[in-house]
């Protein structure tokens, strides 16, 4: 029998006296794709992390090639061969794409010239290999996250890592960068490296990987292969018990127009956006990554603001100049980024809980913590947020209780127009679901929601109206009652790709 590659026996992790990973073994075989689920805060990401020198076990054993080793940081992990692409891309921002791709990699000596022209072409045949037209001279901060995702897969590839750890790799790709990406992790299986695929996509789960291992409360619960285990199975193992149907349609009262758009447009993102927005509806936003979804969404919140065109909020027409101008007519808007644009990674979660209330946590410009610990606390108790102590860093959180920190932060504003970019990404089953009653039950009590996503099935099942762009132009407006995955990629996809 064939030793595993790795081979860990007794993981253990704990944060702030709080049990994240309980006693974990677990085999990993050259070769093989592996998907590890379960719910966020279930324990999966943080023994991949454990895995890549992240972080540290409290306590047990990792064996690399039947020989014991201490992975102490990300560089020991890399010196070992093992690679890990985050679920939220992390770069230099303000380096160029070429130079990112080399960072971390060996040089012959800490004085050894850099060969520029080298580099650059190097760049250009890994972004080729991905089938990617990337630009590798440009800042990293100028690219889109699927781009800066489709980076870091390249520069995990391209190193000599036995092991490469996929956190979420696909939730900002699109189907064909997915299937791109597939093809990469078929051909590293071949070459005998083994792959971690973390994912709460269960079709993607059946499609590229060998077994998967099931965790939950921080325990691995079983280890099988892909075929044993039904969508049944793997739900209710994830979560201790069948989930039922978990995406459903509410039936809010629609009102009078809350937020109405036309002809809004800005240059070299998108043009002649028309519609509106009722109260207690739900429309969503359809299209492939880059038809200017997000940047619509920027625009209207003030972030990136229109060039052209009118909004109007409950049929007067305001000036949105900057975000606070936004907040102040009673718009909320959760970025699809959550690691960048979202959370304040170096404050708590009662911090980042309460940033957006100063004046309701500071009556007279001194902030009052027991204020601020009441808002808090109704928080964290109403949107089941998980976690240590509120003084927690936010950045320990899973991401599906950042995101319900996210959204729990603009409650707090009592928002009357709220617009989610991709709420739902990178976050289980269970959260989903919690997710998608807490967007219903804003609806009905009157709320106005911009719903952007690029999950079809989310769209057709919790939307009133779903909107479709395609390369920055509005190209359907399709109602849920005809609304169908066929017409909806229909309007998304490029009319010169359907020609083509």
């Amino acid at each position: 029998m064939h030793l595993p590659l790795v081979s860990a026996r007794g993981i253990s992790k704990s944060f702030a006296s709080i049990e994240v990973l309980s006693n974990v073994d677990l085999d990993l075989h050259n070769g093989e794709i592996h998907a590890l689920l379960g719910e966020n805060g279930a324990g999966k990401s943080t023994f991949a992390k454990i895995l890549a020198g992240v972080h540290k076990p409290t306590q047990g054993v990792i064996k690399l090639n039947d020989s014991i080793v201490e992975i102490s940081s990300p560089m020991i992990a890399q010196e070992l061969g093992i690679a890990l692409i985050h679920q939220e891309p992390i770069s230099f921002p303000h380096l160029s794409v070429a130079e990112n791709l080399v960072m971390g990699q060996k040089g012959n000596g800490l004085l050894t010239k850099v060969n520029w022209t080298e580099m650059v072409d190097h760049a250009r045949q890994q972004m080729t290999m991905l089938g990617v037209e990337i630009d590798v001279t440009i800042p990293m901060q100028g690219l889109s996250i699927a781009d800066q995702q489709m980076v870091e897969i390249a520069r995990a590839i391209a190193s000599d890592a036995r092991l490469i750890i996929m956190d979420e790799p696909t939730a900002p790709l699109t189907p064909r960068e997915v299937s791109t990406l597939f093809g990469i992790a078929r051909r590293l299986k071949e070459e005998g490296r083994t792959i971690i695929f973390i994912s709460h996509r269960l079709e993607e789960v059946r499609m590229i990987c060998d077994r998967v291992t099931i965790f939950r409360d921080g325990e691995r619960i079983a280890t099988n292969t892909i075929d044993e285990l039904s969508d049944e199975d793997v739900i209710r193992l994830m979560i201790g018990r069948p989930l039922g149907k978990y995406m459903r349609k509410y039936n809010a009262d629609i009102g009078k127009i809350a937020l109405s758009v036309n002809k809004l447009g800005l240059e070299g993102a998108f043009s002649d956006i028309t519609f509106n927005l009722r109260k207690g509806e739900i429309v969503g936003v359809g299209g492939l990554v880059g038809a200017g979804r997000t940047d619509v969404a920027r625009a209207i919140f003030g972030i990136s603001p229109a060039q052209k065109g009118t909004i109007m909020i409950n049929e007067r027409k305001v000036n949105i100049s900057n975000p606070a101008d936004a907040i102040k007519l009673g718009i909320a808007y959760v970025p699809e980024d959550r690691a960048i644009a979202g959370i304040f990674s170096s404050l708590s979660v009662e911090h980042n809980l309460t940033a957006a209330i100063p004046k309701k946590i500071a009556p007279k410009n001194i902030i009052r913590r027991v204020l601020e610990t009441s808002f808090s606390s109704e928080s964290i108790d109403k949107l089941s947020i998980r976690l240590a102590s509120p003084d927690q860093p936010i950045v320990e959180l899973s991401g599906g209780n950042q995101q319900k920190a996210i959204l729990a932060r603009w409650l707090h504003t009592d928002p009357q127009i709220l617009i989610l970019d991709e709420p739902t990404r990178g976050i289980d089953i269970g959260v989903k679901a919690e997710f998608y009653d807490m967007i219903g039950t804003l609806a009905e009590s009157g709320r106005a929601i911009l719903l952007i996503s690029s999950e079809l099935p989310e769209l057709l099942s919790l939307c009133d109206r779903i909107l479709v762009m395609s390369e920055g132009q509005l190209t359907a407006d399709i109602s849920s009652h005809e609304a169908t995955q066929e017409k909806i990629m229909k309007a998304a996809v490029p009319k010169m790709a359907i020609s083509a």
